[in-house]
């Protein structure tokens, strides 16, 4: 069995970053329903898109996600991507609407993501080694 973490690639407008994704249930079920490509939203310094078909076992519920991190949402079938400040916060740290369950962690600086702000799709492929 491969002991490497699954990576995937998410472009949002004209930019692209990976992120490593945790071995857990919901992870494995996000990479089984790839690629997707849907609009795109944001609340604040996070992206979000809708992912069909992803069961959530909520193995990681929480509100405590850091910059850089990538969760599920169950609630609303979208996957997030955290790259700073949400409308929730109080410090540093990103705060999200409702619980999550974070499934992975950008690889590289997700301080980039501050140019696609304004983007409408965002794209999600299996990174394939």
């Amino acid at each position: 069995m491969d002991d490497k973490p699954k990576r995937i690639k998410i472009t949002i407008g004209g930019v692209t970053v990976e992120a490593a994704l945790k071995s857990t249930r919901t992870a494995q079920a996000i990479y089984d329903a790839l690629p997707v490509e849907a609009n795109v939203n944001q609340w604040g310094e996070e992206f979000y898109c809708q992912i069909p078909g992803v069961k959530d076992y909520r193995e990681t519920a929480t509100t405590n996600v850091k910059v850089g991190d990538v969760a599920y949402w169950g609630l609303g079938g979208a996957l997030a991507v955290f790259f700073g400040r949400t409308p929730m916060s109080i410090g540093e740290d990103p705060v999200p609407a409702d619980r999550v369950n974070v499934v992975g962690r950008l690889i590289g600086d997700p301080k980039v993501l501050h140019e696609a702000v304004g983007a409408t799709m965002m794209k999600i492929e299996k990174v394939v080694s």
